[in-house]
């Protein structure tokens, strides 16, 4: 199975003290504060977690892997878990059962098409790399890692199913016009499917303009052509006639024959219907298909996805774009009517957004009596599809110069001459809300303005505050996947997943739902499982960031992230060096923490599950005997002279003295033993 490259998208989201966090132990909990203690002539940090009832425990630091923040229902709050309680088992549980269904339908339908034989496109001609060549921009290095990808599927004679994401204009649908064109050129048809009218509308005018000057009929069939017309073009798709044919789900009628379909390209596949993607599923077995998703998956997701699905992810900015200038302002009728003018001055249009369908249309006359010599209009979810596609239609086609809308504002449509978004009452989104609204300007080359407004004379709650303020810190392109994943990752999933899924992600957490769907894969996969389990450490030591060294929580908390997320030496050097940089040298107490971190790193390679401290003993839990040789477990034995020894209960413990040597000693010591098992 093709490995694909994945560069980490490591956001640590802040934990503030309420937020709901997962134990893998113990479920869901409130995080309260960290913690220092002094105990047995140890000192180090706690994460103190509040549970149901009122109870409370403390994890040691060295444990922070096993605790993430909570995600799930926005807005709702999770119920806390009973400690001893049954009722996270059996969630976990049931989750696991579910998952387990999910993952044998997806394993089987991977197995299907990696039996099916589908048609083998030949390899690129002249008239590909002369295509290729007219490209206007240059290419960001994604964009071409992701052509070589999907031509290498369509080369192979399995048939393609390969899903490409990337934040909207990140050149997704260049990647899908090289592919059709390869198709074409090779004689064979292609389908292009989008989920709406305008959608498909703005794909063909791009493609006729993309193709000029080459001998490939393009035809469209949607709402916007008229019967007539629509009858001409399935006739010359059945006869072969037309090349390349977009539409919305039109396309997947019964009475759309083609004449040798080669290529089905399908835009943001989440939003068709269930009857829908049946339809796809059966054409999917023995064509190939080429899915484009802007929903930002999750590393996680896509760490387990990419055993089952083809993928490719674009994760770098097109050269030409610039961030978009963010100004959070009281409303303000001056500011409102300097930034119209500015931006129709320019030759822009503007969205103006807001977000109650009672008041939209006195908001439409306040901007008019500001603005007298602007055609202003307004569009919103009660109006039905076609009278929304109209004047969606009629904007994009530049018929007038601001549009008052609810969110409803089409995700997907790219409409480069809007270059200005004013959204009213900002302080009542979401920030991945708010940075997509955002991300809907800024298409172009000019710069792009967004005004985040807040009612004047009214103060803003601290988190309002705090939202808009990381908007306006994250101009920096790509930050979408940063700051949106979090909320966005639950729809993503459950777009990629199914509806059913979702309700399971939330009684357990999305991260924790990964882990479990994780397992599942790996378990039922004949891939063997390499991947070492989380070590519990518990250890007699004194480590801890002093508050001189670094006095910030959210900092802290992010540091001891970083730390407890090390798996390799290479991570080790770098966290190093960040540290350095950023506060200095280490403190004692620090170089401790990361000894610990040292120690995580043998133990997977060993497969240690867990390395226990009490009084004195060090107990190591091996979890894969298999791999470890007995050879050696005897010389370390024999030449420890009775500090190290098998645990006669149970032959997969090894139990080494500690005698309470310090840390730094200790930790050398443990290490040594370790290493000369690796």
């Amino acid at each position: 199975m093709g490995r694909v490259q994945s560069k980490a998208i490591d956001t640590f989201i802040e934990l503030n003290p309420g937020d709901y966090v997962v134990h893998i132990n113990y479920g869901i909990g409130r995080f309260k504060r960290i913690d220092r203690i002094k105990a047995a002539g140890t000192e180090r940090d706690y994460i103190e977690l509040e549970y149901s009832g009122d109870e409370t425990i403390f994890i040691p630091i060295e444990q922070v892997n096993l605790v993430q923040k909570y995600i799930g229902k926005q807005g709702g709050a999770p119920t806390l878990d009973m400690l001893g309680g049954k009722s996270w088992d059996n969630r976990k549980k049931k989750v696991r059962k579910s998952v387990e269904d999910l993952a044998e339908m997806l394993i089987e339908l991977y197995a299907k098409r990696k039996k099916a034989r589908g048609y083998s496109f030949p390899e690129d001609s002249d008239w590909q790399l002369e295509f290729e060549a007219a490209f206007p921009y240059e290419e960001t290095v994604d964009q071409l890692r992701c052509v070589e990808e999907v031509k290498a599927d369509m080369e192979s004679e399995q048939p393609m199913d390969r899903l490409v994401c990337g934040d909207v204009g990140y050149g997704k649908t260049e990647i899908a016009m090289r592919a059709a064109f390869k198709a074409v050129v090779s004689g064979k048809q292609v389908a292009f499917l989008a989920p709406t009218t305008i959608l498909a509308e703005q794909h063909y005018e791009n493609f006729e303009e993309r193709f000029k000057g080459y001998p490939v009929k393009i035809g469209m069939i949607s709402r916007f052509v008229s019967k007539k017309n629509q009858k001409v073009i399935l006739e010359k798709t059945s006869n072969g006639n037309i090349d390349l044919l977009i539409g919305t789900h039109r396309i997947i009628q019964k009475d759309v024959e083609f004449k040798d379909l080669g290529l089905f390209i399908i835009d943001e596949e989440q939003r068709f219907g269930v009857k829908d993607k049946e339809k796809l599923k059966k054409l999917k077995t023995s064509i190939d298909s080429l899915s484009l998703s802007a929903t930002p998956i999750p590393r996680t997701l896509h760490m387990s996805l990419i055993k089952i699905r083809d993928m490719s992810v674009l994760e770098t900015a097109p050269h030409s774009r610039r961030p978009i200038k963010t100004i959070i302002q009281e409303f303000d009728d001056e500011i409102i009517a300097t930034a119209i003018r500015k931006e129709v001055a320019r030759g822009g249009q503007v969205f103006f957004l807001h977000n109650r369908v009672e008041t939209l249309h006195p908001t439409c006359m306040f901007l008019e009596k500001l603005l007298p010599e602007l055609l202003i209009e307004t569009a919103h979810g009660q109006m039905n599809s076609s009278q929304l596609e109209d004047v969606m239609h009629r904007f994009i086609h530049g018929g007038f110069h601001v549009l008052v809308a609810t969110t409803i504002i089409e995700n997907g449509i790219d409409i480069p001459n809007v270059n200005t978004i004013i959204i009213d009452r900002a302080d009542m989104y979401g920030i991945s809300q708010l940075y997509q609204l955002r991300g809907r300007v800024g298409r172009s080359d000019k710069r792009a303005y967004a005004y985040l407004l807040y009612p004047e004379k009214r103060s803003l709650s601290d988190i309002a505050m705090k939202r808009l303020s990381v908007i306006s810190d994250h101009t920096e392109l790509g930050s979408g996947f940063k700051i949106a994943l979090k909320d966005l990752e639950i729809r993503g999933a459950g777009n990629l997943l199914g509806r059913q899924q979702h309700g399971e992600i939330l009684s357990v957490g999305f991260d924790m739902y990964l882990r479990i769907l994780d397992d599942a894969i790996a378990e039922m996969s004949d891939t063997p499982d390499d991947t070492a389990p989380e070590v519990l450490l518990d250890l007699d030591y004194t480590g801890f960031i002093p508050n001189n060294y670094i006095s910030d929580q959210s900092d802290k908390m992010e540091i001891y992230k970083k730390i407890s997320s090390i798996q390799t030496e290479l991570d080790l050097g770098q966290i190093v060096s960040e540290l350095e940089d950023r506060f200095g040298p280490l403190p004692d107490e620090v170089n401790s923490l990361l000894s610990i971190s040292e120690l995580r790193i043998i133990c997977k390679k060993l497969f240690v599950s867990s390395l226990r401290e009490k009084k004195g003993q060090i107990k190591i839990t091996f979890s894969k005997v298999s791999i470890i040789s007995v050879d050696r477990v005897l010389r370390i034995i024999n030449e420890s002279k009775g500090s190290v020894r098998l645990d006669p209960s149970n032959p997969q413990n090894l139990i080494m003295n500690s005698d309470r040597i310090g840390l730094k000693d200790k930790s050398e010591f443990i290490r040594e033993k370790l290493q000369s098992l690796v």
